[in-house]
């Protein structure tokens, strides 16, 4: 059997149309066997395909801006969407079925200290209408750290992928008041990257057409039994509450049918840089984008 790695740069159920190509056997029936990881802290996913040790990595759009801000071409080839929207959740101590996004304002709440969460984050705020200046921000690490900041009495809110706000809901812990996602729309969130090279071969159709299946899969298979097949790769979280998360994203429509990231969402996810500060000057799709490899 051929042999790939995948590597993550965050595991989450919210990256679950890249875990089910494997998960769910879509991989092994085009005969590749996968191993997946996920990049440790302080080293890009993109530098690992670099050297060579993964051949796809899960990352996002927006990583290209960097390498074209510095007039390089980027290595990582963005060449499917994993999710065509945001799909943070925001979750409150107490339940509030009344909650609005102005209740943000002079609060404290546990986020990521940079990078696509907050930009994401500070421009649903935007649309929300509200001045994040306003909001009082707690960084304590990565995503780890900030669910057991929660846990441990840190902050009113904190911003989280699923299924983490969800166990915490299971737990009595805190209540999801929000989602980001609805407010910002459909744009270029999450990808699957490769190299050019990587992209020219057999392996890369197989992975291509297994990919599309798993697309598929995600759409016509009830959460439940998605939940089932994936709940061993989630040892710390219920199998109910993996269930419920999927569910949700099912229905918010992160997981599109389609793989290919559309230009629509990359002008979106260019809209969020820009407001954040980040992104200086727009480029062209195809700088941006790689089509997937034609099977």
């Amino acid at each position: 059997m051929e042999k790939i790695e995948i590597q993550f740069t965050l595991f989450s159920a919210f990256y679950s149309p890249l875990i089910a190509v494997f998960s769910a056997g879509f991989l092994k029936d085009e005969g590749i066997d996968a191993s997946w990881s996920i990049s440790p802290p302080g080293v890009s996913a993109v530098q690992t395909l670099e050297e060579g040790n993964a051949q796809v990595i899960q990352t996002a759009p927006s990583q290209a801006f960097s390498s074209l801000g510095k007039g390089e071409v980027p290595v990582a080839c963005h060449f499917a969407q994993i999710n065509e929207m945001d799909g943070f959740f925001l979750v409150g101590r107490e339940k509030d079925d009344s909650f609005t996004w102005d209740k943000l304002e002079g609060a404290e709440i546990v986020l990521f200290a940079g990078g696509q969460p907050l930009a994401m984050f500070m421009y649903a705020c935007h649309k929300a209408g509200i001045d994040f200046s306003k909001i009082k921000p707690l960084n304590v690490g990565g995503v780890a750290a900030m669910d057991q900041a929660f846990r441990d009495g840190t902050g009113a809110y904190v911003l989280q992928q699923g299924p983490f706000p969800q166990q915490l809901e299971a737990d009595g812990v805190g209540h999801i008041v929000t989602q980001s996602g609805p407010l910002i729309g459909p744009n270029a969130f999450s990808s699957v990257a490769a190299t050019r090279e990587w992209l020219e071969t057999d392996t890369a159709k197989a992975f291509t057409r297994a990919y599309k299946k798993a697309r598929v899969y995600m759409n016509e298979t009830s959460a439940a039994e998605i939940a089932a097949n994936q709940s061993p790769l989630f040892p710390e979280i219920d199998e109910a509450v993996l269930a419920t998360c999927i569910a949700t994203y099912q229905k918010l429509g992160c997981w599109s049918p389609h793989i290919e990231i559309t230009p629509e969402a990359i002008g979106v996810v260019q809209d969020v840089f820009e407001h954040f500060g980040t992104l200086k000057q727009r480029y062209a799709y195809d700088q941006i984008v790689t089509q997937p490899p034609a099977v």
